[in-house]
């Protein structure tokens, strides 16, 4: 195996070029940024170190990129995996650049410290202990696309079958402790159409808000009985959730109310099927759209995210907690793990960091948490790939 480090610069100069490359992914166009510099930044460090480097544009999506980068070959194999977009920022509730990284207080500041470009240097760092040396099964990098929007790169490589190996590892910010399980997320959209009237004759029009009202207790009657049947006491919130986000109907107090609009949130369970959750609401809310002439819509806001679990005597996750001291756990964020799990492999959340300073002005990681997760990465790649 070919490839020299010689030349590879440190985990700090590595994390201030990837924080000065702007990669916001967004639903709004006037924030979406392409992540190419990115992923070419990393291949042109990885690939001096002898990785197989492929970047593969996201179907759809001109400027949106996954890179897979494979050190050695075999059937099995280790992912170590990032998101290299970051979300949006306020740049007036920031004390320094985002896009410069800044040490103080014995921290790193900048746009994706944390969330979650941080864990790339450290994993080249880790991976480059072991270039030149006879791997018995491949590691591979893997940096995906808009985790932070609309998880398409993830469902790219789902879509594609790739990478294929036997573990994985997300480094999302978790404090190093290892997570197998988190719920789902859901955002779906419903709409009455009825017919607008004067108020003082209500059988001139069909009142959209009045079906509304009744949806409303069907959805909280769903919620309640789903909540009896599921329930999972490894979470914070042992049940399932259910929210019901905002409402918009009617433009006149003496008008017949012809058009009302719900978003409301889903988070299920592992064990919950998000298709079977769609179908149970939609079997309430039909038949009740039919009985007062309703026109209704119903759909996901999103793709959404499925929930997601590794058992808990899975072979990489009994690794982890070896190495990491933890028991693992779930969180209540969500993840690119079910894709990873849809390929095929022993998946879990792991990396520097955490979650409370994702998405936050001044986002920052701990420089005590460097040394640990480079040792970290270290013992599995020795653990799956040696």
């Amino acid at each position: 195996m070919s490839g020299s480090t010689q030349h590879l610069p440190g985990i700090r100069e590595m994390l201030t070029r990837l924080i000065s490359q702007p990669s916001i992914s967004s639903a709004s166009a006037e924030w979406d940024y392409s992540n190419e510099p990115v992923v070419r930044t990393l291949a042109e460090w990885l690939e001096p170190m002898g990785f197989q480097v492929e970047l593969l544009e996201v179907p759809g999506m001109p400027g949106k990129y996954n890179m897979i980068a494979t050190l050695g070959s075999g059937p099995g194999g280790l992912v170590l995996s990032g998101h290299t977009d970051t979300v949006p920022f306020d740049d007036k509730r920031w004390q320094s650049d985002p896009f410069t990284l800044t040490e103080r207080d014995d921290r790193w500041y900048g746009l994706g410290t944390c969330d979650m470009k941080g864990f790339f240097p450290l994993a080249i760092e880790a991976a480059r202990a072991f270039v030149g040396k006879d791997l018995k099964q491949p590691l591979i990098i893997l940096a995906t696309a808009d985790e932070e929007s609309s998880m398409n790169g993830a469902r790219a490589l789902a879509e594609a079958g790739r990478p294929k190996a036997r573990y994985a590892v997300i480094g999302e910010p978790t404090g190093l402790k290892p997570v197998r399980m988190h719920k789902g997320i859901m955002m779906e959209r419903l709409v009455f159409e009825g017919q607008s009237g004067h108020s003082s004759d209500p059988s001139l029009g069909r009142n959209a808000m009045e079906g509304m009202h009744e949806a409303l207790g069907e959805l909280l009657a769903l919620r309640s009985g789903w909540q009896a049947k599921y329930s999972n006491p490894n979470f914070k919130v042992q049940v399932p959730t259910l929210n019901l986000g905002c409402i918009h109907g009617g433009d006149n107090p003496n008008r017949i109310c012809a058009r009302c609009e719900l978003h409301f949130d889903l988070r299920p369970l592992p064990g919950m099927d998000m298709d079977g959750l769609r179908q149970e609401i939609l079997h309430k809310l039909q038949p009740l759209a039919k009985s007062r002439e309703l026109r209704m819509e119903f759909e996901p806001l999103f793709d959404g995210v499925p929930p997601f679990e590794t058992p808990a005597d899975a072979e990489l996750v009994r690794a982890c907690e070896k190495l990491t001291g933890h028991t693992a756990e779930a969180v209540a964020f969500a993840t690119e793990a079910p894709w990873l799990q849809k390929l095929g492999l022993e998946t879990l959340v792991m990396g520097p960091g955490h979650i409370d300073q994702a998405h936050q002005p001044d986002e920052y990681l701990e420089l005590s948490q460097l040394d640990p997760a480079v040792r970290i990465l270290k013992g599995l790649i020795k653990e799956f790939c040696l």
